[in-house]
Formats: C-alpha cells, structure tokens, sequence
C-alpha cells in the first residue's frame, strides 16, 4: 500500500462522532473510558487495544475485527515507511533446506 491508511481514530470522529453530534466526553462515557483516553486515540496519538476494540464494536454495531485491521493495516504500513531496522533480518529458511 502506497497511501498511508487512516488512523483509525479519525475514522470514529469523521464516521461516527460528526454524522452522530456525540462529543468525545460523550462517546468517553458510552464506552466506559477517560476523555483523555478517547481523545489520544481520535488524535492518533494513541492505538485501539482488543479490549478498544470490543467497546467500539458494541457501540458501534460493528466487529471488534474492523477496528484490529484498521490499526494493525495503520501500523504495519508506519513500520514499513519508517522503520528500516527489520531490514536488516537475514531470512532463515535456506538454512532449514540443508538441515
């Protein structure tokens, strides 16, 4: 993926906060979280745990499997646009051939 995906985060508030009018101290207290917890990750300061997940997808009547792809796709693509350490891994399957 060339385009950097977006946070999840900005998808609560563009999708579901807006369209909805429901303030993050709403939303905070719908999902039984701080503010500032709220806050972090709608600023993408902050990543969707598991247990995020099934909050957002009881709220939201979607899947917590929704909300885990779109971090895990968010944070696989900044691993891979600025991290270059695990480059440096050397493959170990040709050493299992001769094994």
């Amino acid at each position: 993926m060339r385009r950097k995906p977006t946070h999840p985060g900005i998808i609560i508030k563009k999708d579901y906060l807006e369209p909805l009018s429901i303030t993050i101290k709403e939303m905070s207290t719908i999902l039984g979280v701080s503010r500032k917890t709220l806050s972090k990750i709608i600023n993408g300061k902050a990543s969707i745990s598991p247990e995020m997940a099934f909050r957002l997808s009881r709220a939201f009547d979607t899947t917590p499997g929704l909300w885990s792809n779109l971090q895990n796709n968010y944070d696989l693509w900044i691993v891979e646009n600025t991290s270059k350490t695990w480059q440096f891994v050397q493959p170990i399957t040709s050493r299992l051939a001769y094994d």
